[in-house]
């Protein structure tokens, strides 16, 4: 499978679009599982390794074909501010019918934090306005946690 990173930025017109920042084959049929979405960021980005909080984005489609990745925030060793806005600029520009957050805990602690918790519940209040499925929040560190697996999503 080919996973494509993107960003966004702004056109002439200072309207946003995403622009291709680079592609790799990676050997995987489907991202259909928290565990295999977590080994390919921690494969391909090395979530699980980073010193710093980062927040990525997995858009699919409605067959679960991966649409697009995109980092949404980096931030400090405990902590990364992310945005609904941001996040569903992402998805509506891919044409995604469905994503999955994952982000990392640099401590290995998986555990959600508050905060975690908190911008869960938002996104899947915003997911159902927008008609796009939010299927995971998954944390990686030593191991991972998945909203959906532990019921919370």
């Amino acid at each position: 499978m080919r996973i494509t990173r993107y960003k966004t930025e702004l056109d002439t017109a200072r309207h946003n679009i995403i622009v291709k920042e680079s592609a790799i084959n990676y050997a995987c049929d489907k991202l259909d599982s928290p565990g295999v979405i977590v080994k390919m960021f921690n494969d391909v980005f090395g979530l699980n390794k980073l010193a710093e909080e980062y927040v990525y984005l997995a858009a699919f489609s409605t067959a679960y074909k991966v649409l697009g990745v995109f980092e949404v925030s980096h931030g400090t060793v405990d902590i990364t501010p992310a945005n609904p806005r941001e996040i569903f600029i992402r998805l509506l520009l891919s044409g995604a019918s469905c994503f999955v957050i994952c982000h990392n805990h640099p401590s290995g602690n998986c555990t959600p934090s508050k905060e975690d918790i908190t911008f869960t519940k938002r996104l899947k209040e915003c997911s159902g306005l927008m008609g796009i499925t939010f299927t995971d929040h998954i944390i990686t560190g030593s191991g991972y946690y998945s909203f959906r697996e532990n019921s919370l999503l």
